[in-house]
């Protein structure tokens, strides 16, 4: 990236666990267009449960084929603030990557051996004084402000070859069940396993399932959530893909005490 006639990225996109009280988004986007006023500004998210990295990586996850090539994606997930864990921006197919390297880009990454990385040393492309504890501020807004206006990514520092990977727990799967779980909670009460439904329909080949979530609550499986009655337990393909236990016009999580963790079983 970078040299005569190559056209800059235009356009960050902003996630973060910070929320709207207490003004740290709008100091970030302040420090971005003070390097670039010209970029445009998109907020993904900023009402992540504290500190949920895998929350953060499933949104980076689904959002990434929305945007054009080019994009860059600031995330600010980091209970590790502070500490000896790394900085990295990174170029995934043809979009951008900046970030705390604690996993947030772990479902970004998967299955891409083209990736390139590099670890944010350079001082110079951060803002004169570093506090301990905001990094989104004082490293990450600054480095994907100048990486927007053209500044090549080997310029940040040296290669990253090793970016930090989520341990998310893997389902099970044999020839007439598959045992999975619950891994994020949605703002709706929605609960969203590990299971791709892709995957899921691959297995299932045709037959009818059974889904159990908690050991002894059953889901029907539908298309739609409008499919279910009133307080019904259903399961259905989400719009990030996984397998998604939904409550018909309530909170499936208030509904399913446990939330996140809860097992859940398909049975063909």
């Amino acid at each position: 990236m970078g040299g005569a006639g190559q056209q800059h990225p235009s356009l960050i996109t902003l996630l973060t666990d910070f929320g709207s009280q207490d003004g740290y988004v709008g100091v970030m986007k302040g420090v971005i267009l003070g390097i670039n006023p010209q970029v445009t500004l998109v907020d993904l998210s900023h009402d992540l449960p504290p500190q949920d990295v895998i929350a953060a990586a499933l949104v980076l996850q689904a959002a990434q084929p929305y945007f054009p090539p080019e994009t860059i994606h600031l995330a600010v997930v980091d209970p590790g603030v502070g500490t000896a864990r790394r900085a990295l921006a990174l170029r995934v197919r043809d979009q951008f990557w900046v970030g705390p390297d604690n996993g947030l880009f772990h479902l970004v990454l998967e299955g891409q051996r083209g990736f390139q990385a590099v670890c944010l040393e350079n001082s110079t492309y951060f803002l004169p004084q570093v506090s301990a504890t905001f990094h989104g501020r004082d490293v990450f807004a600054p480095v994907a402000a100048h990486l927007s206006t053209g500044v090549s990514l080997s310029d940040f520092g040296p290669p990253l070859t090793d970016p930090v990977h989520l341990n998310l727990p893997v389902p099970a799967i044999s020839s007439r069940l598959i045992q999975g779980q619950v891994i994020h909670v949605d703002h709706f009460g929605n609960l969203i396993s590990n299971i791709r439904f892709a995957e899921l329909e691959t297995w299932r080949q045709g037959r009818p399932l059974e889904v159990r979530v908690g050991g002894h609550h059953s889901a029907r499986l539908v298309r739609t959530y409008g499919q279910g009655s009133p307080g019904e337990l259903i399961a259905l393909e989400g719009s990030h893909g996984y397998l998604e236990i939904a409550c018909a016009q309530a909170n499936a999580a208030l509904v399913l005490v446990g939330g996140r963790h809860l097992p859940i079983a398909i049975m063909a």
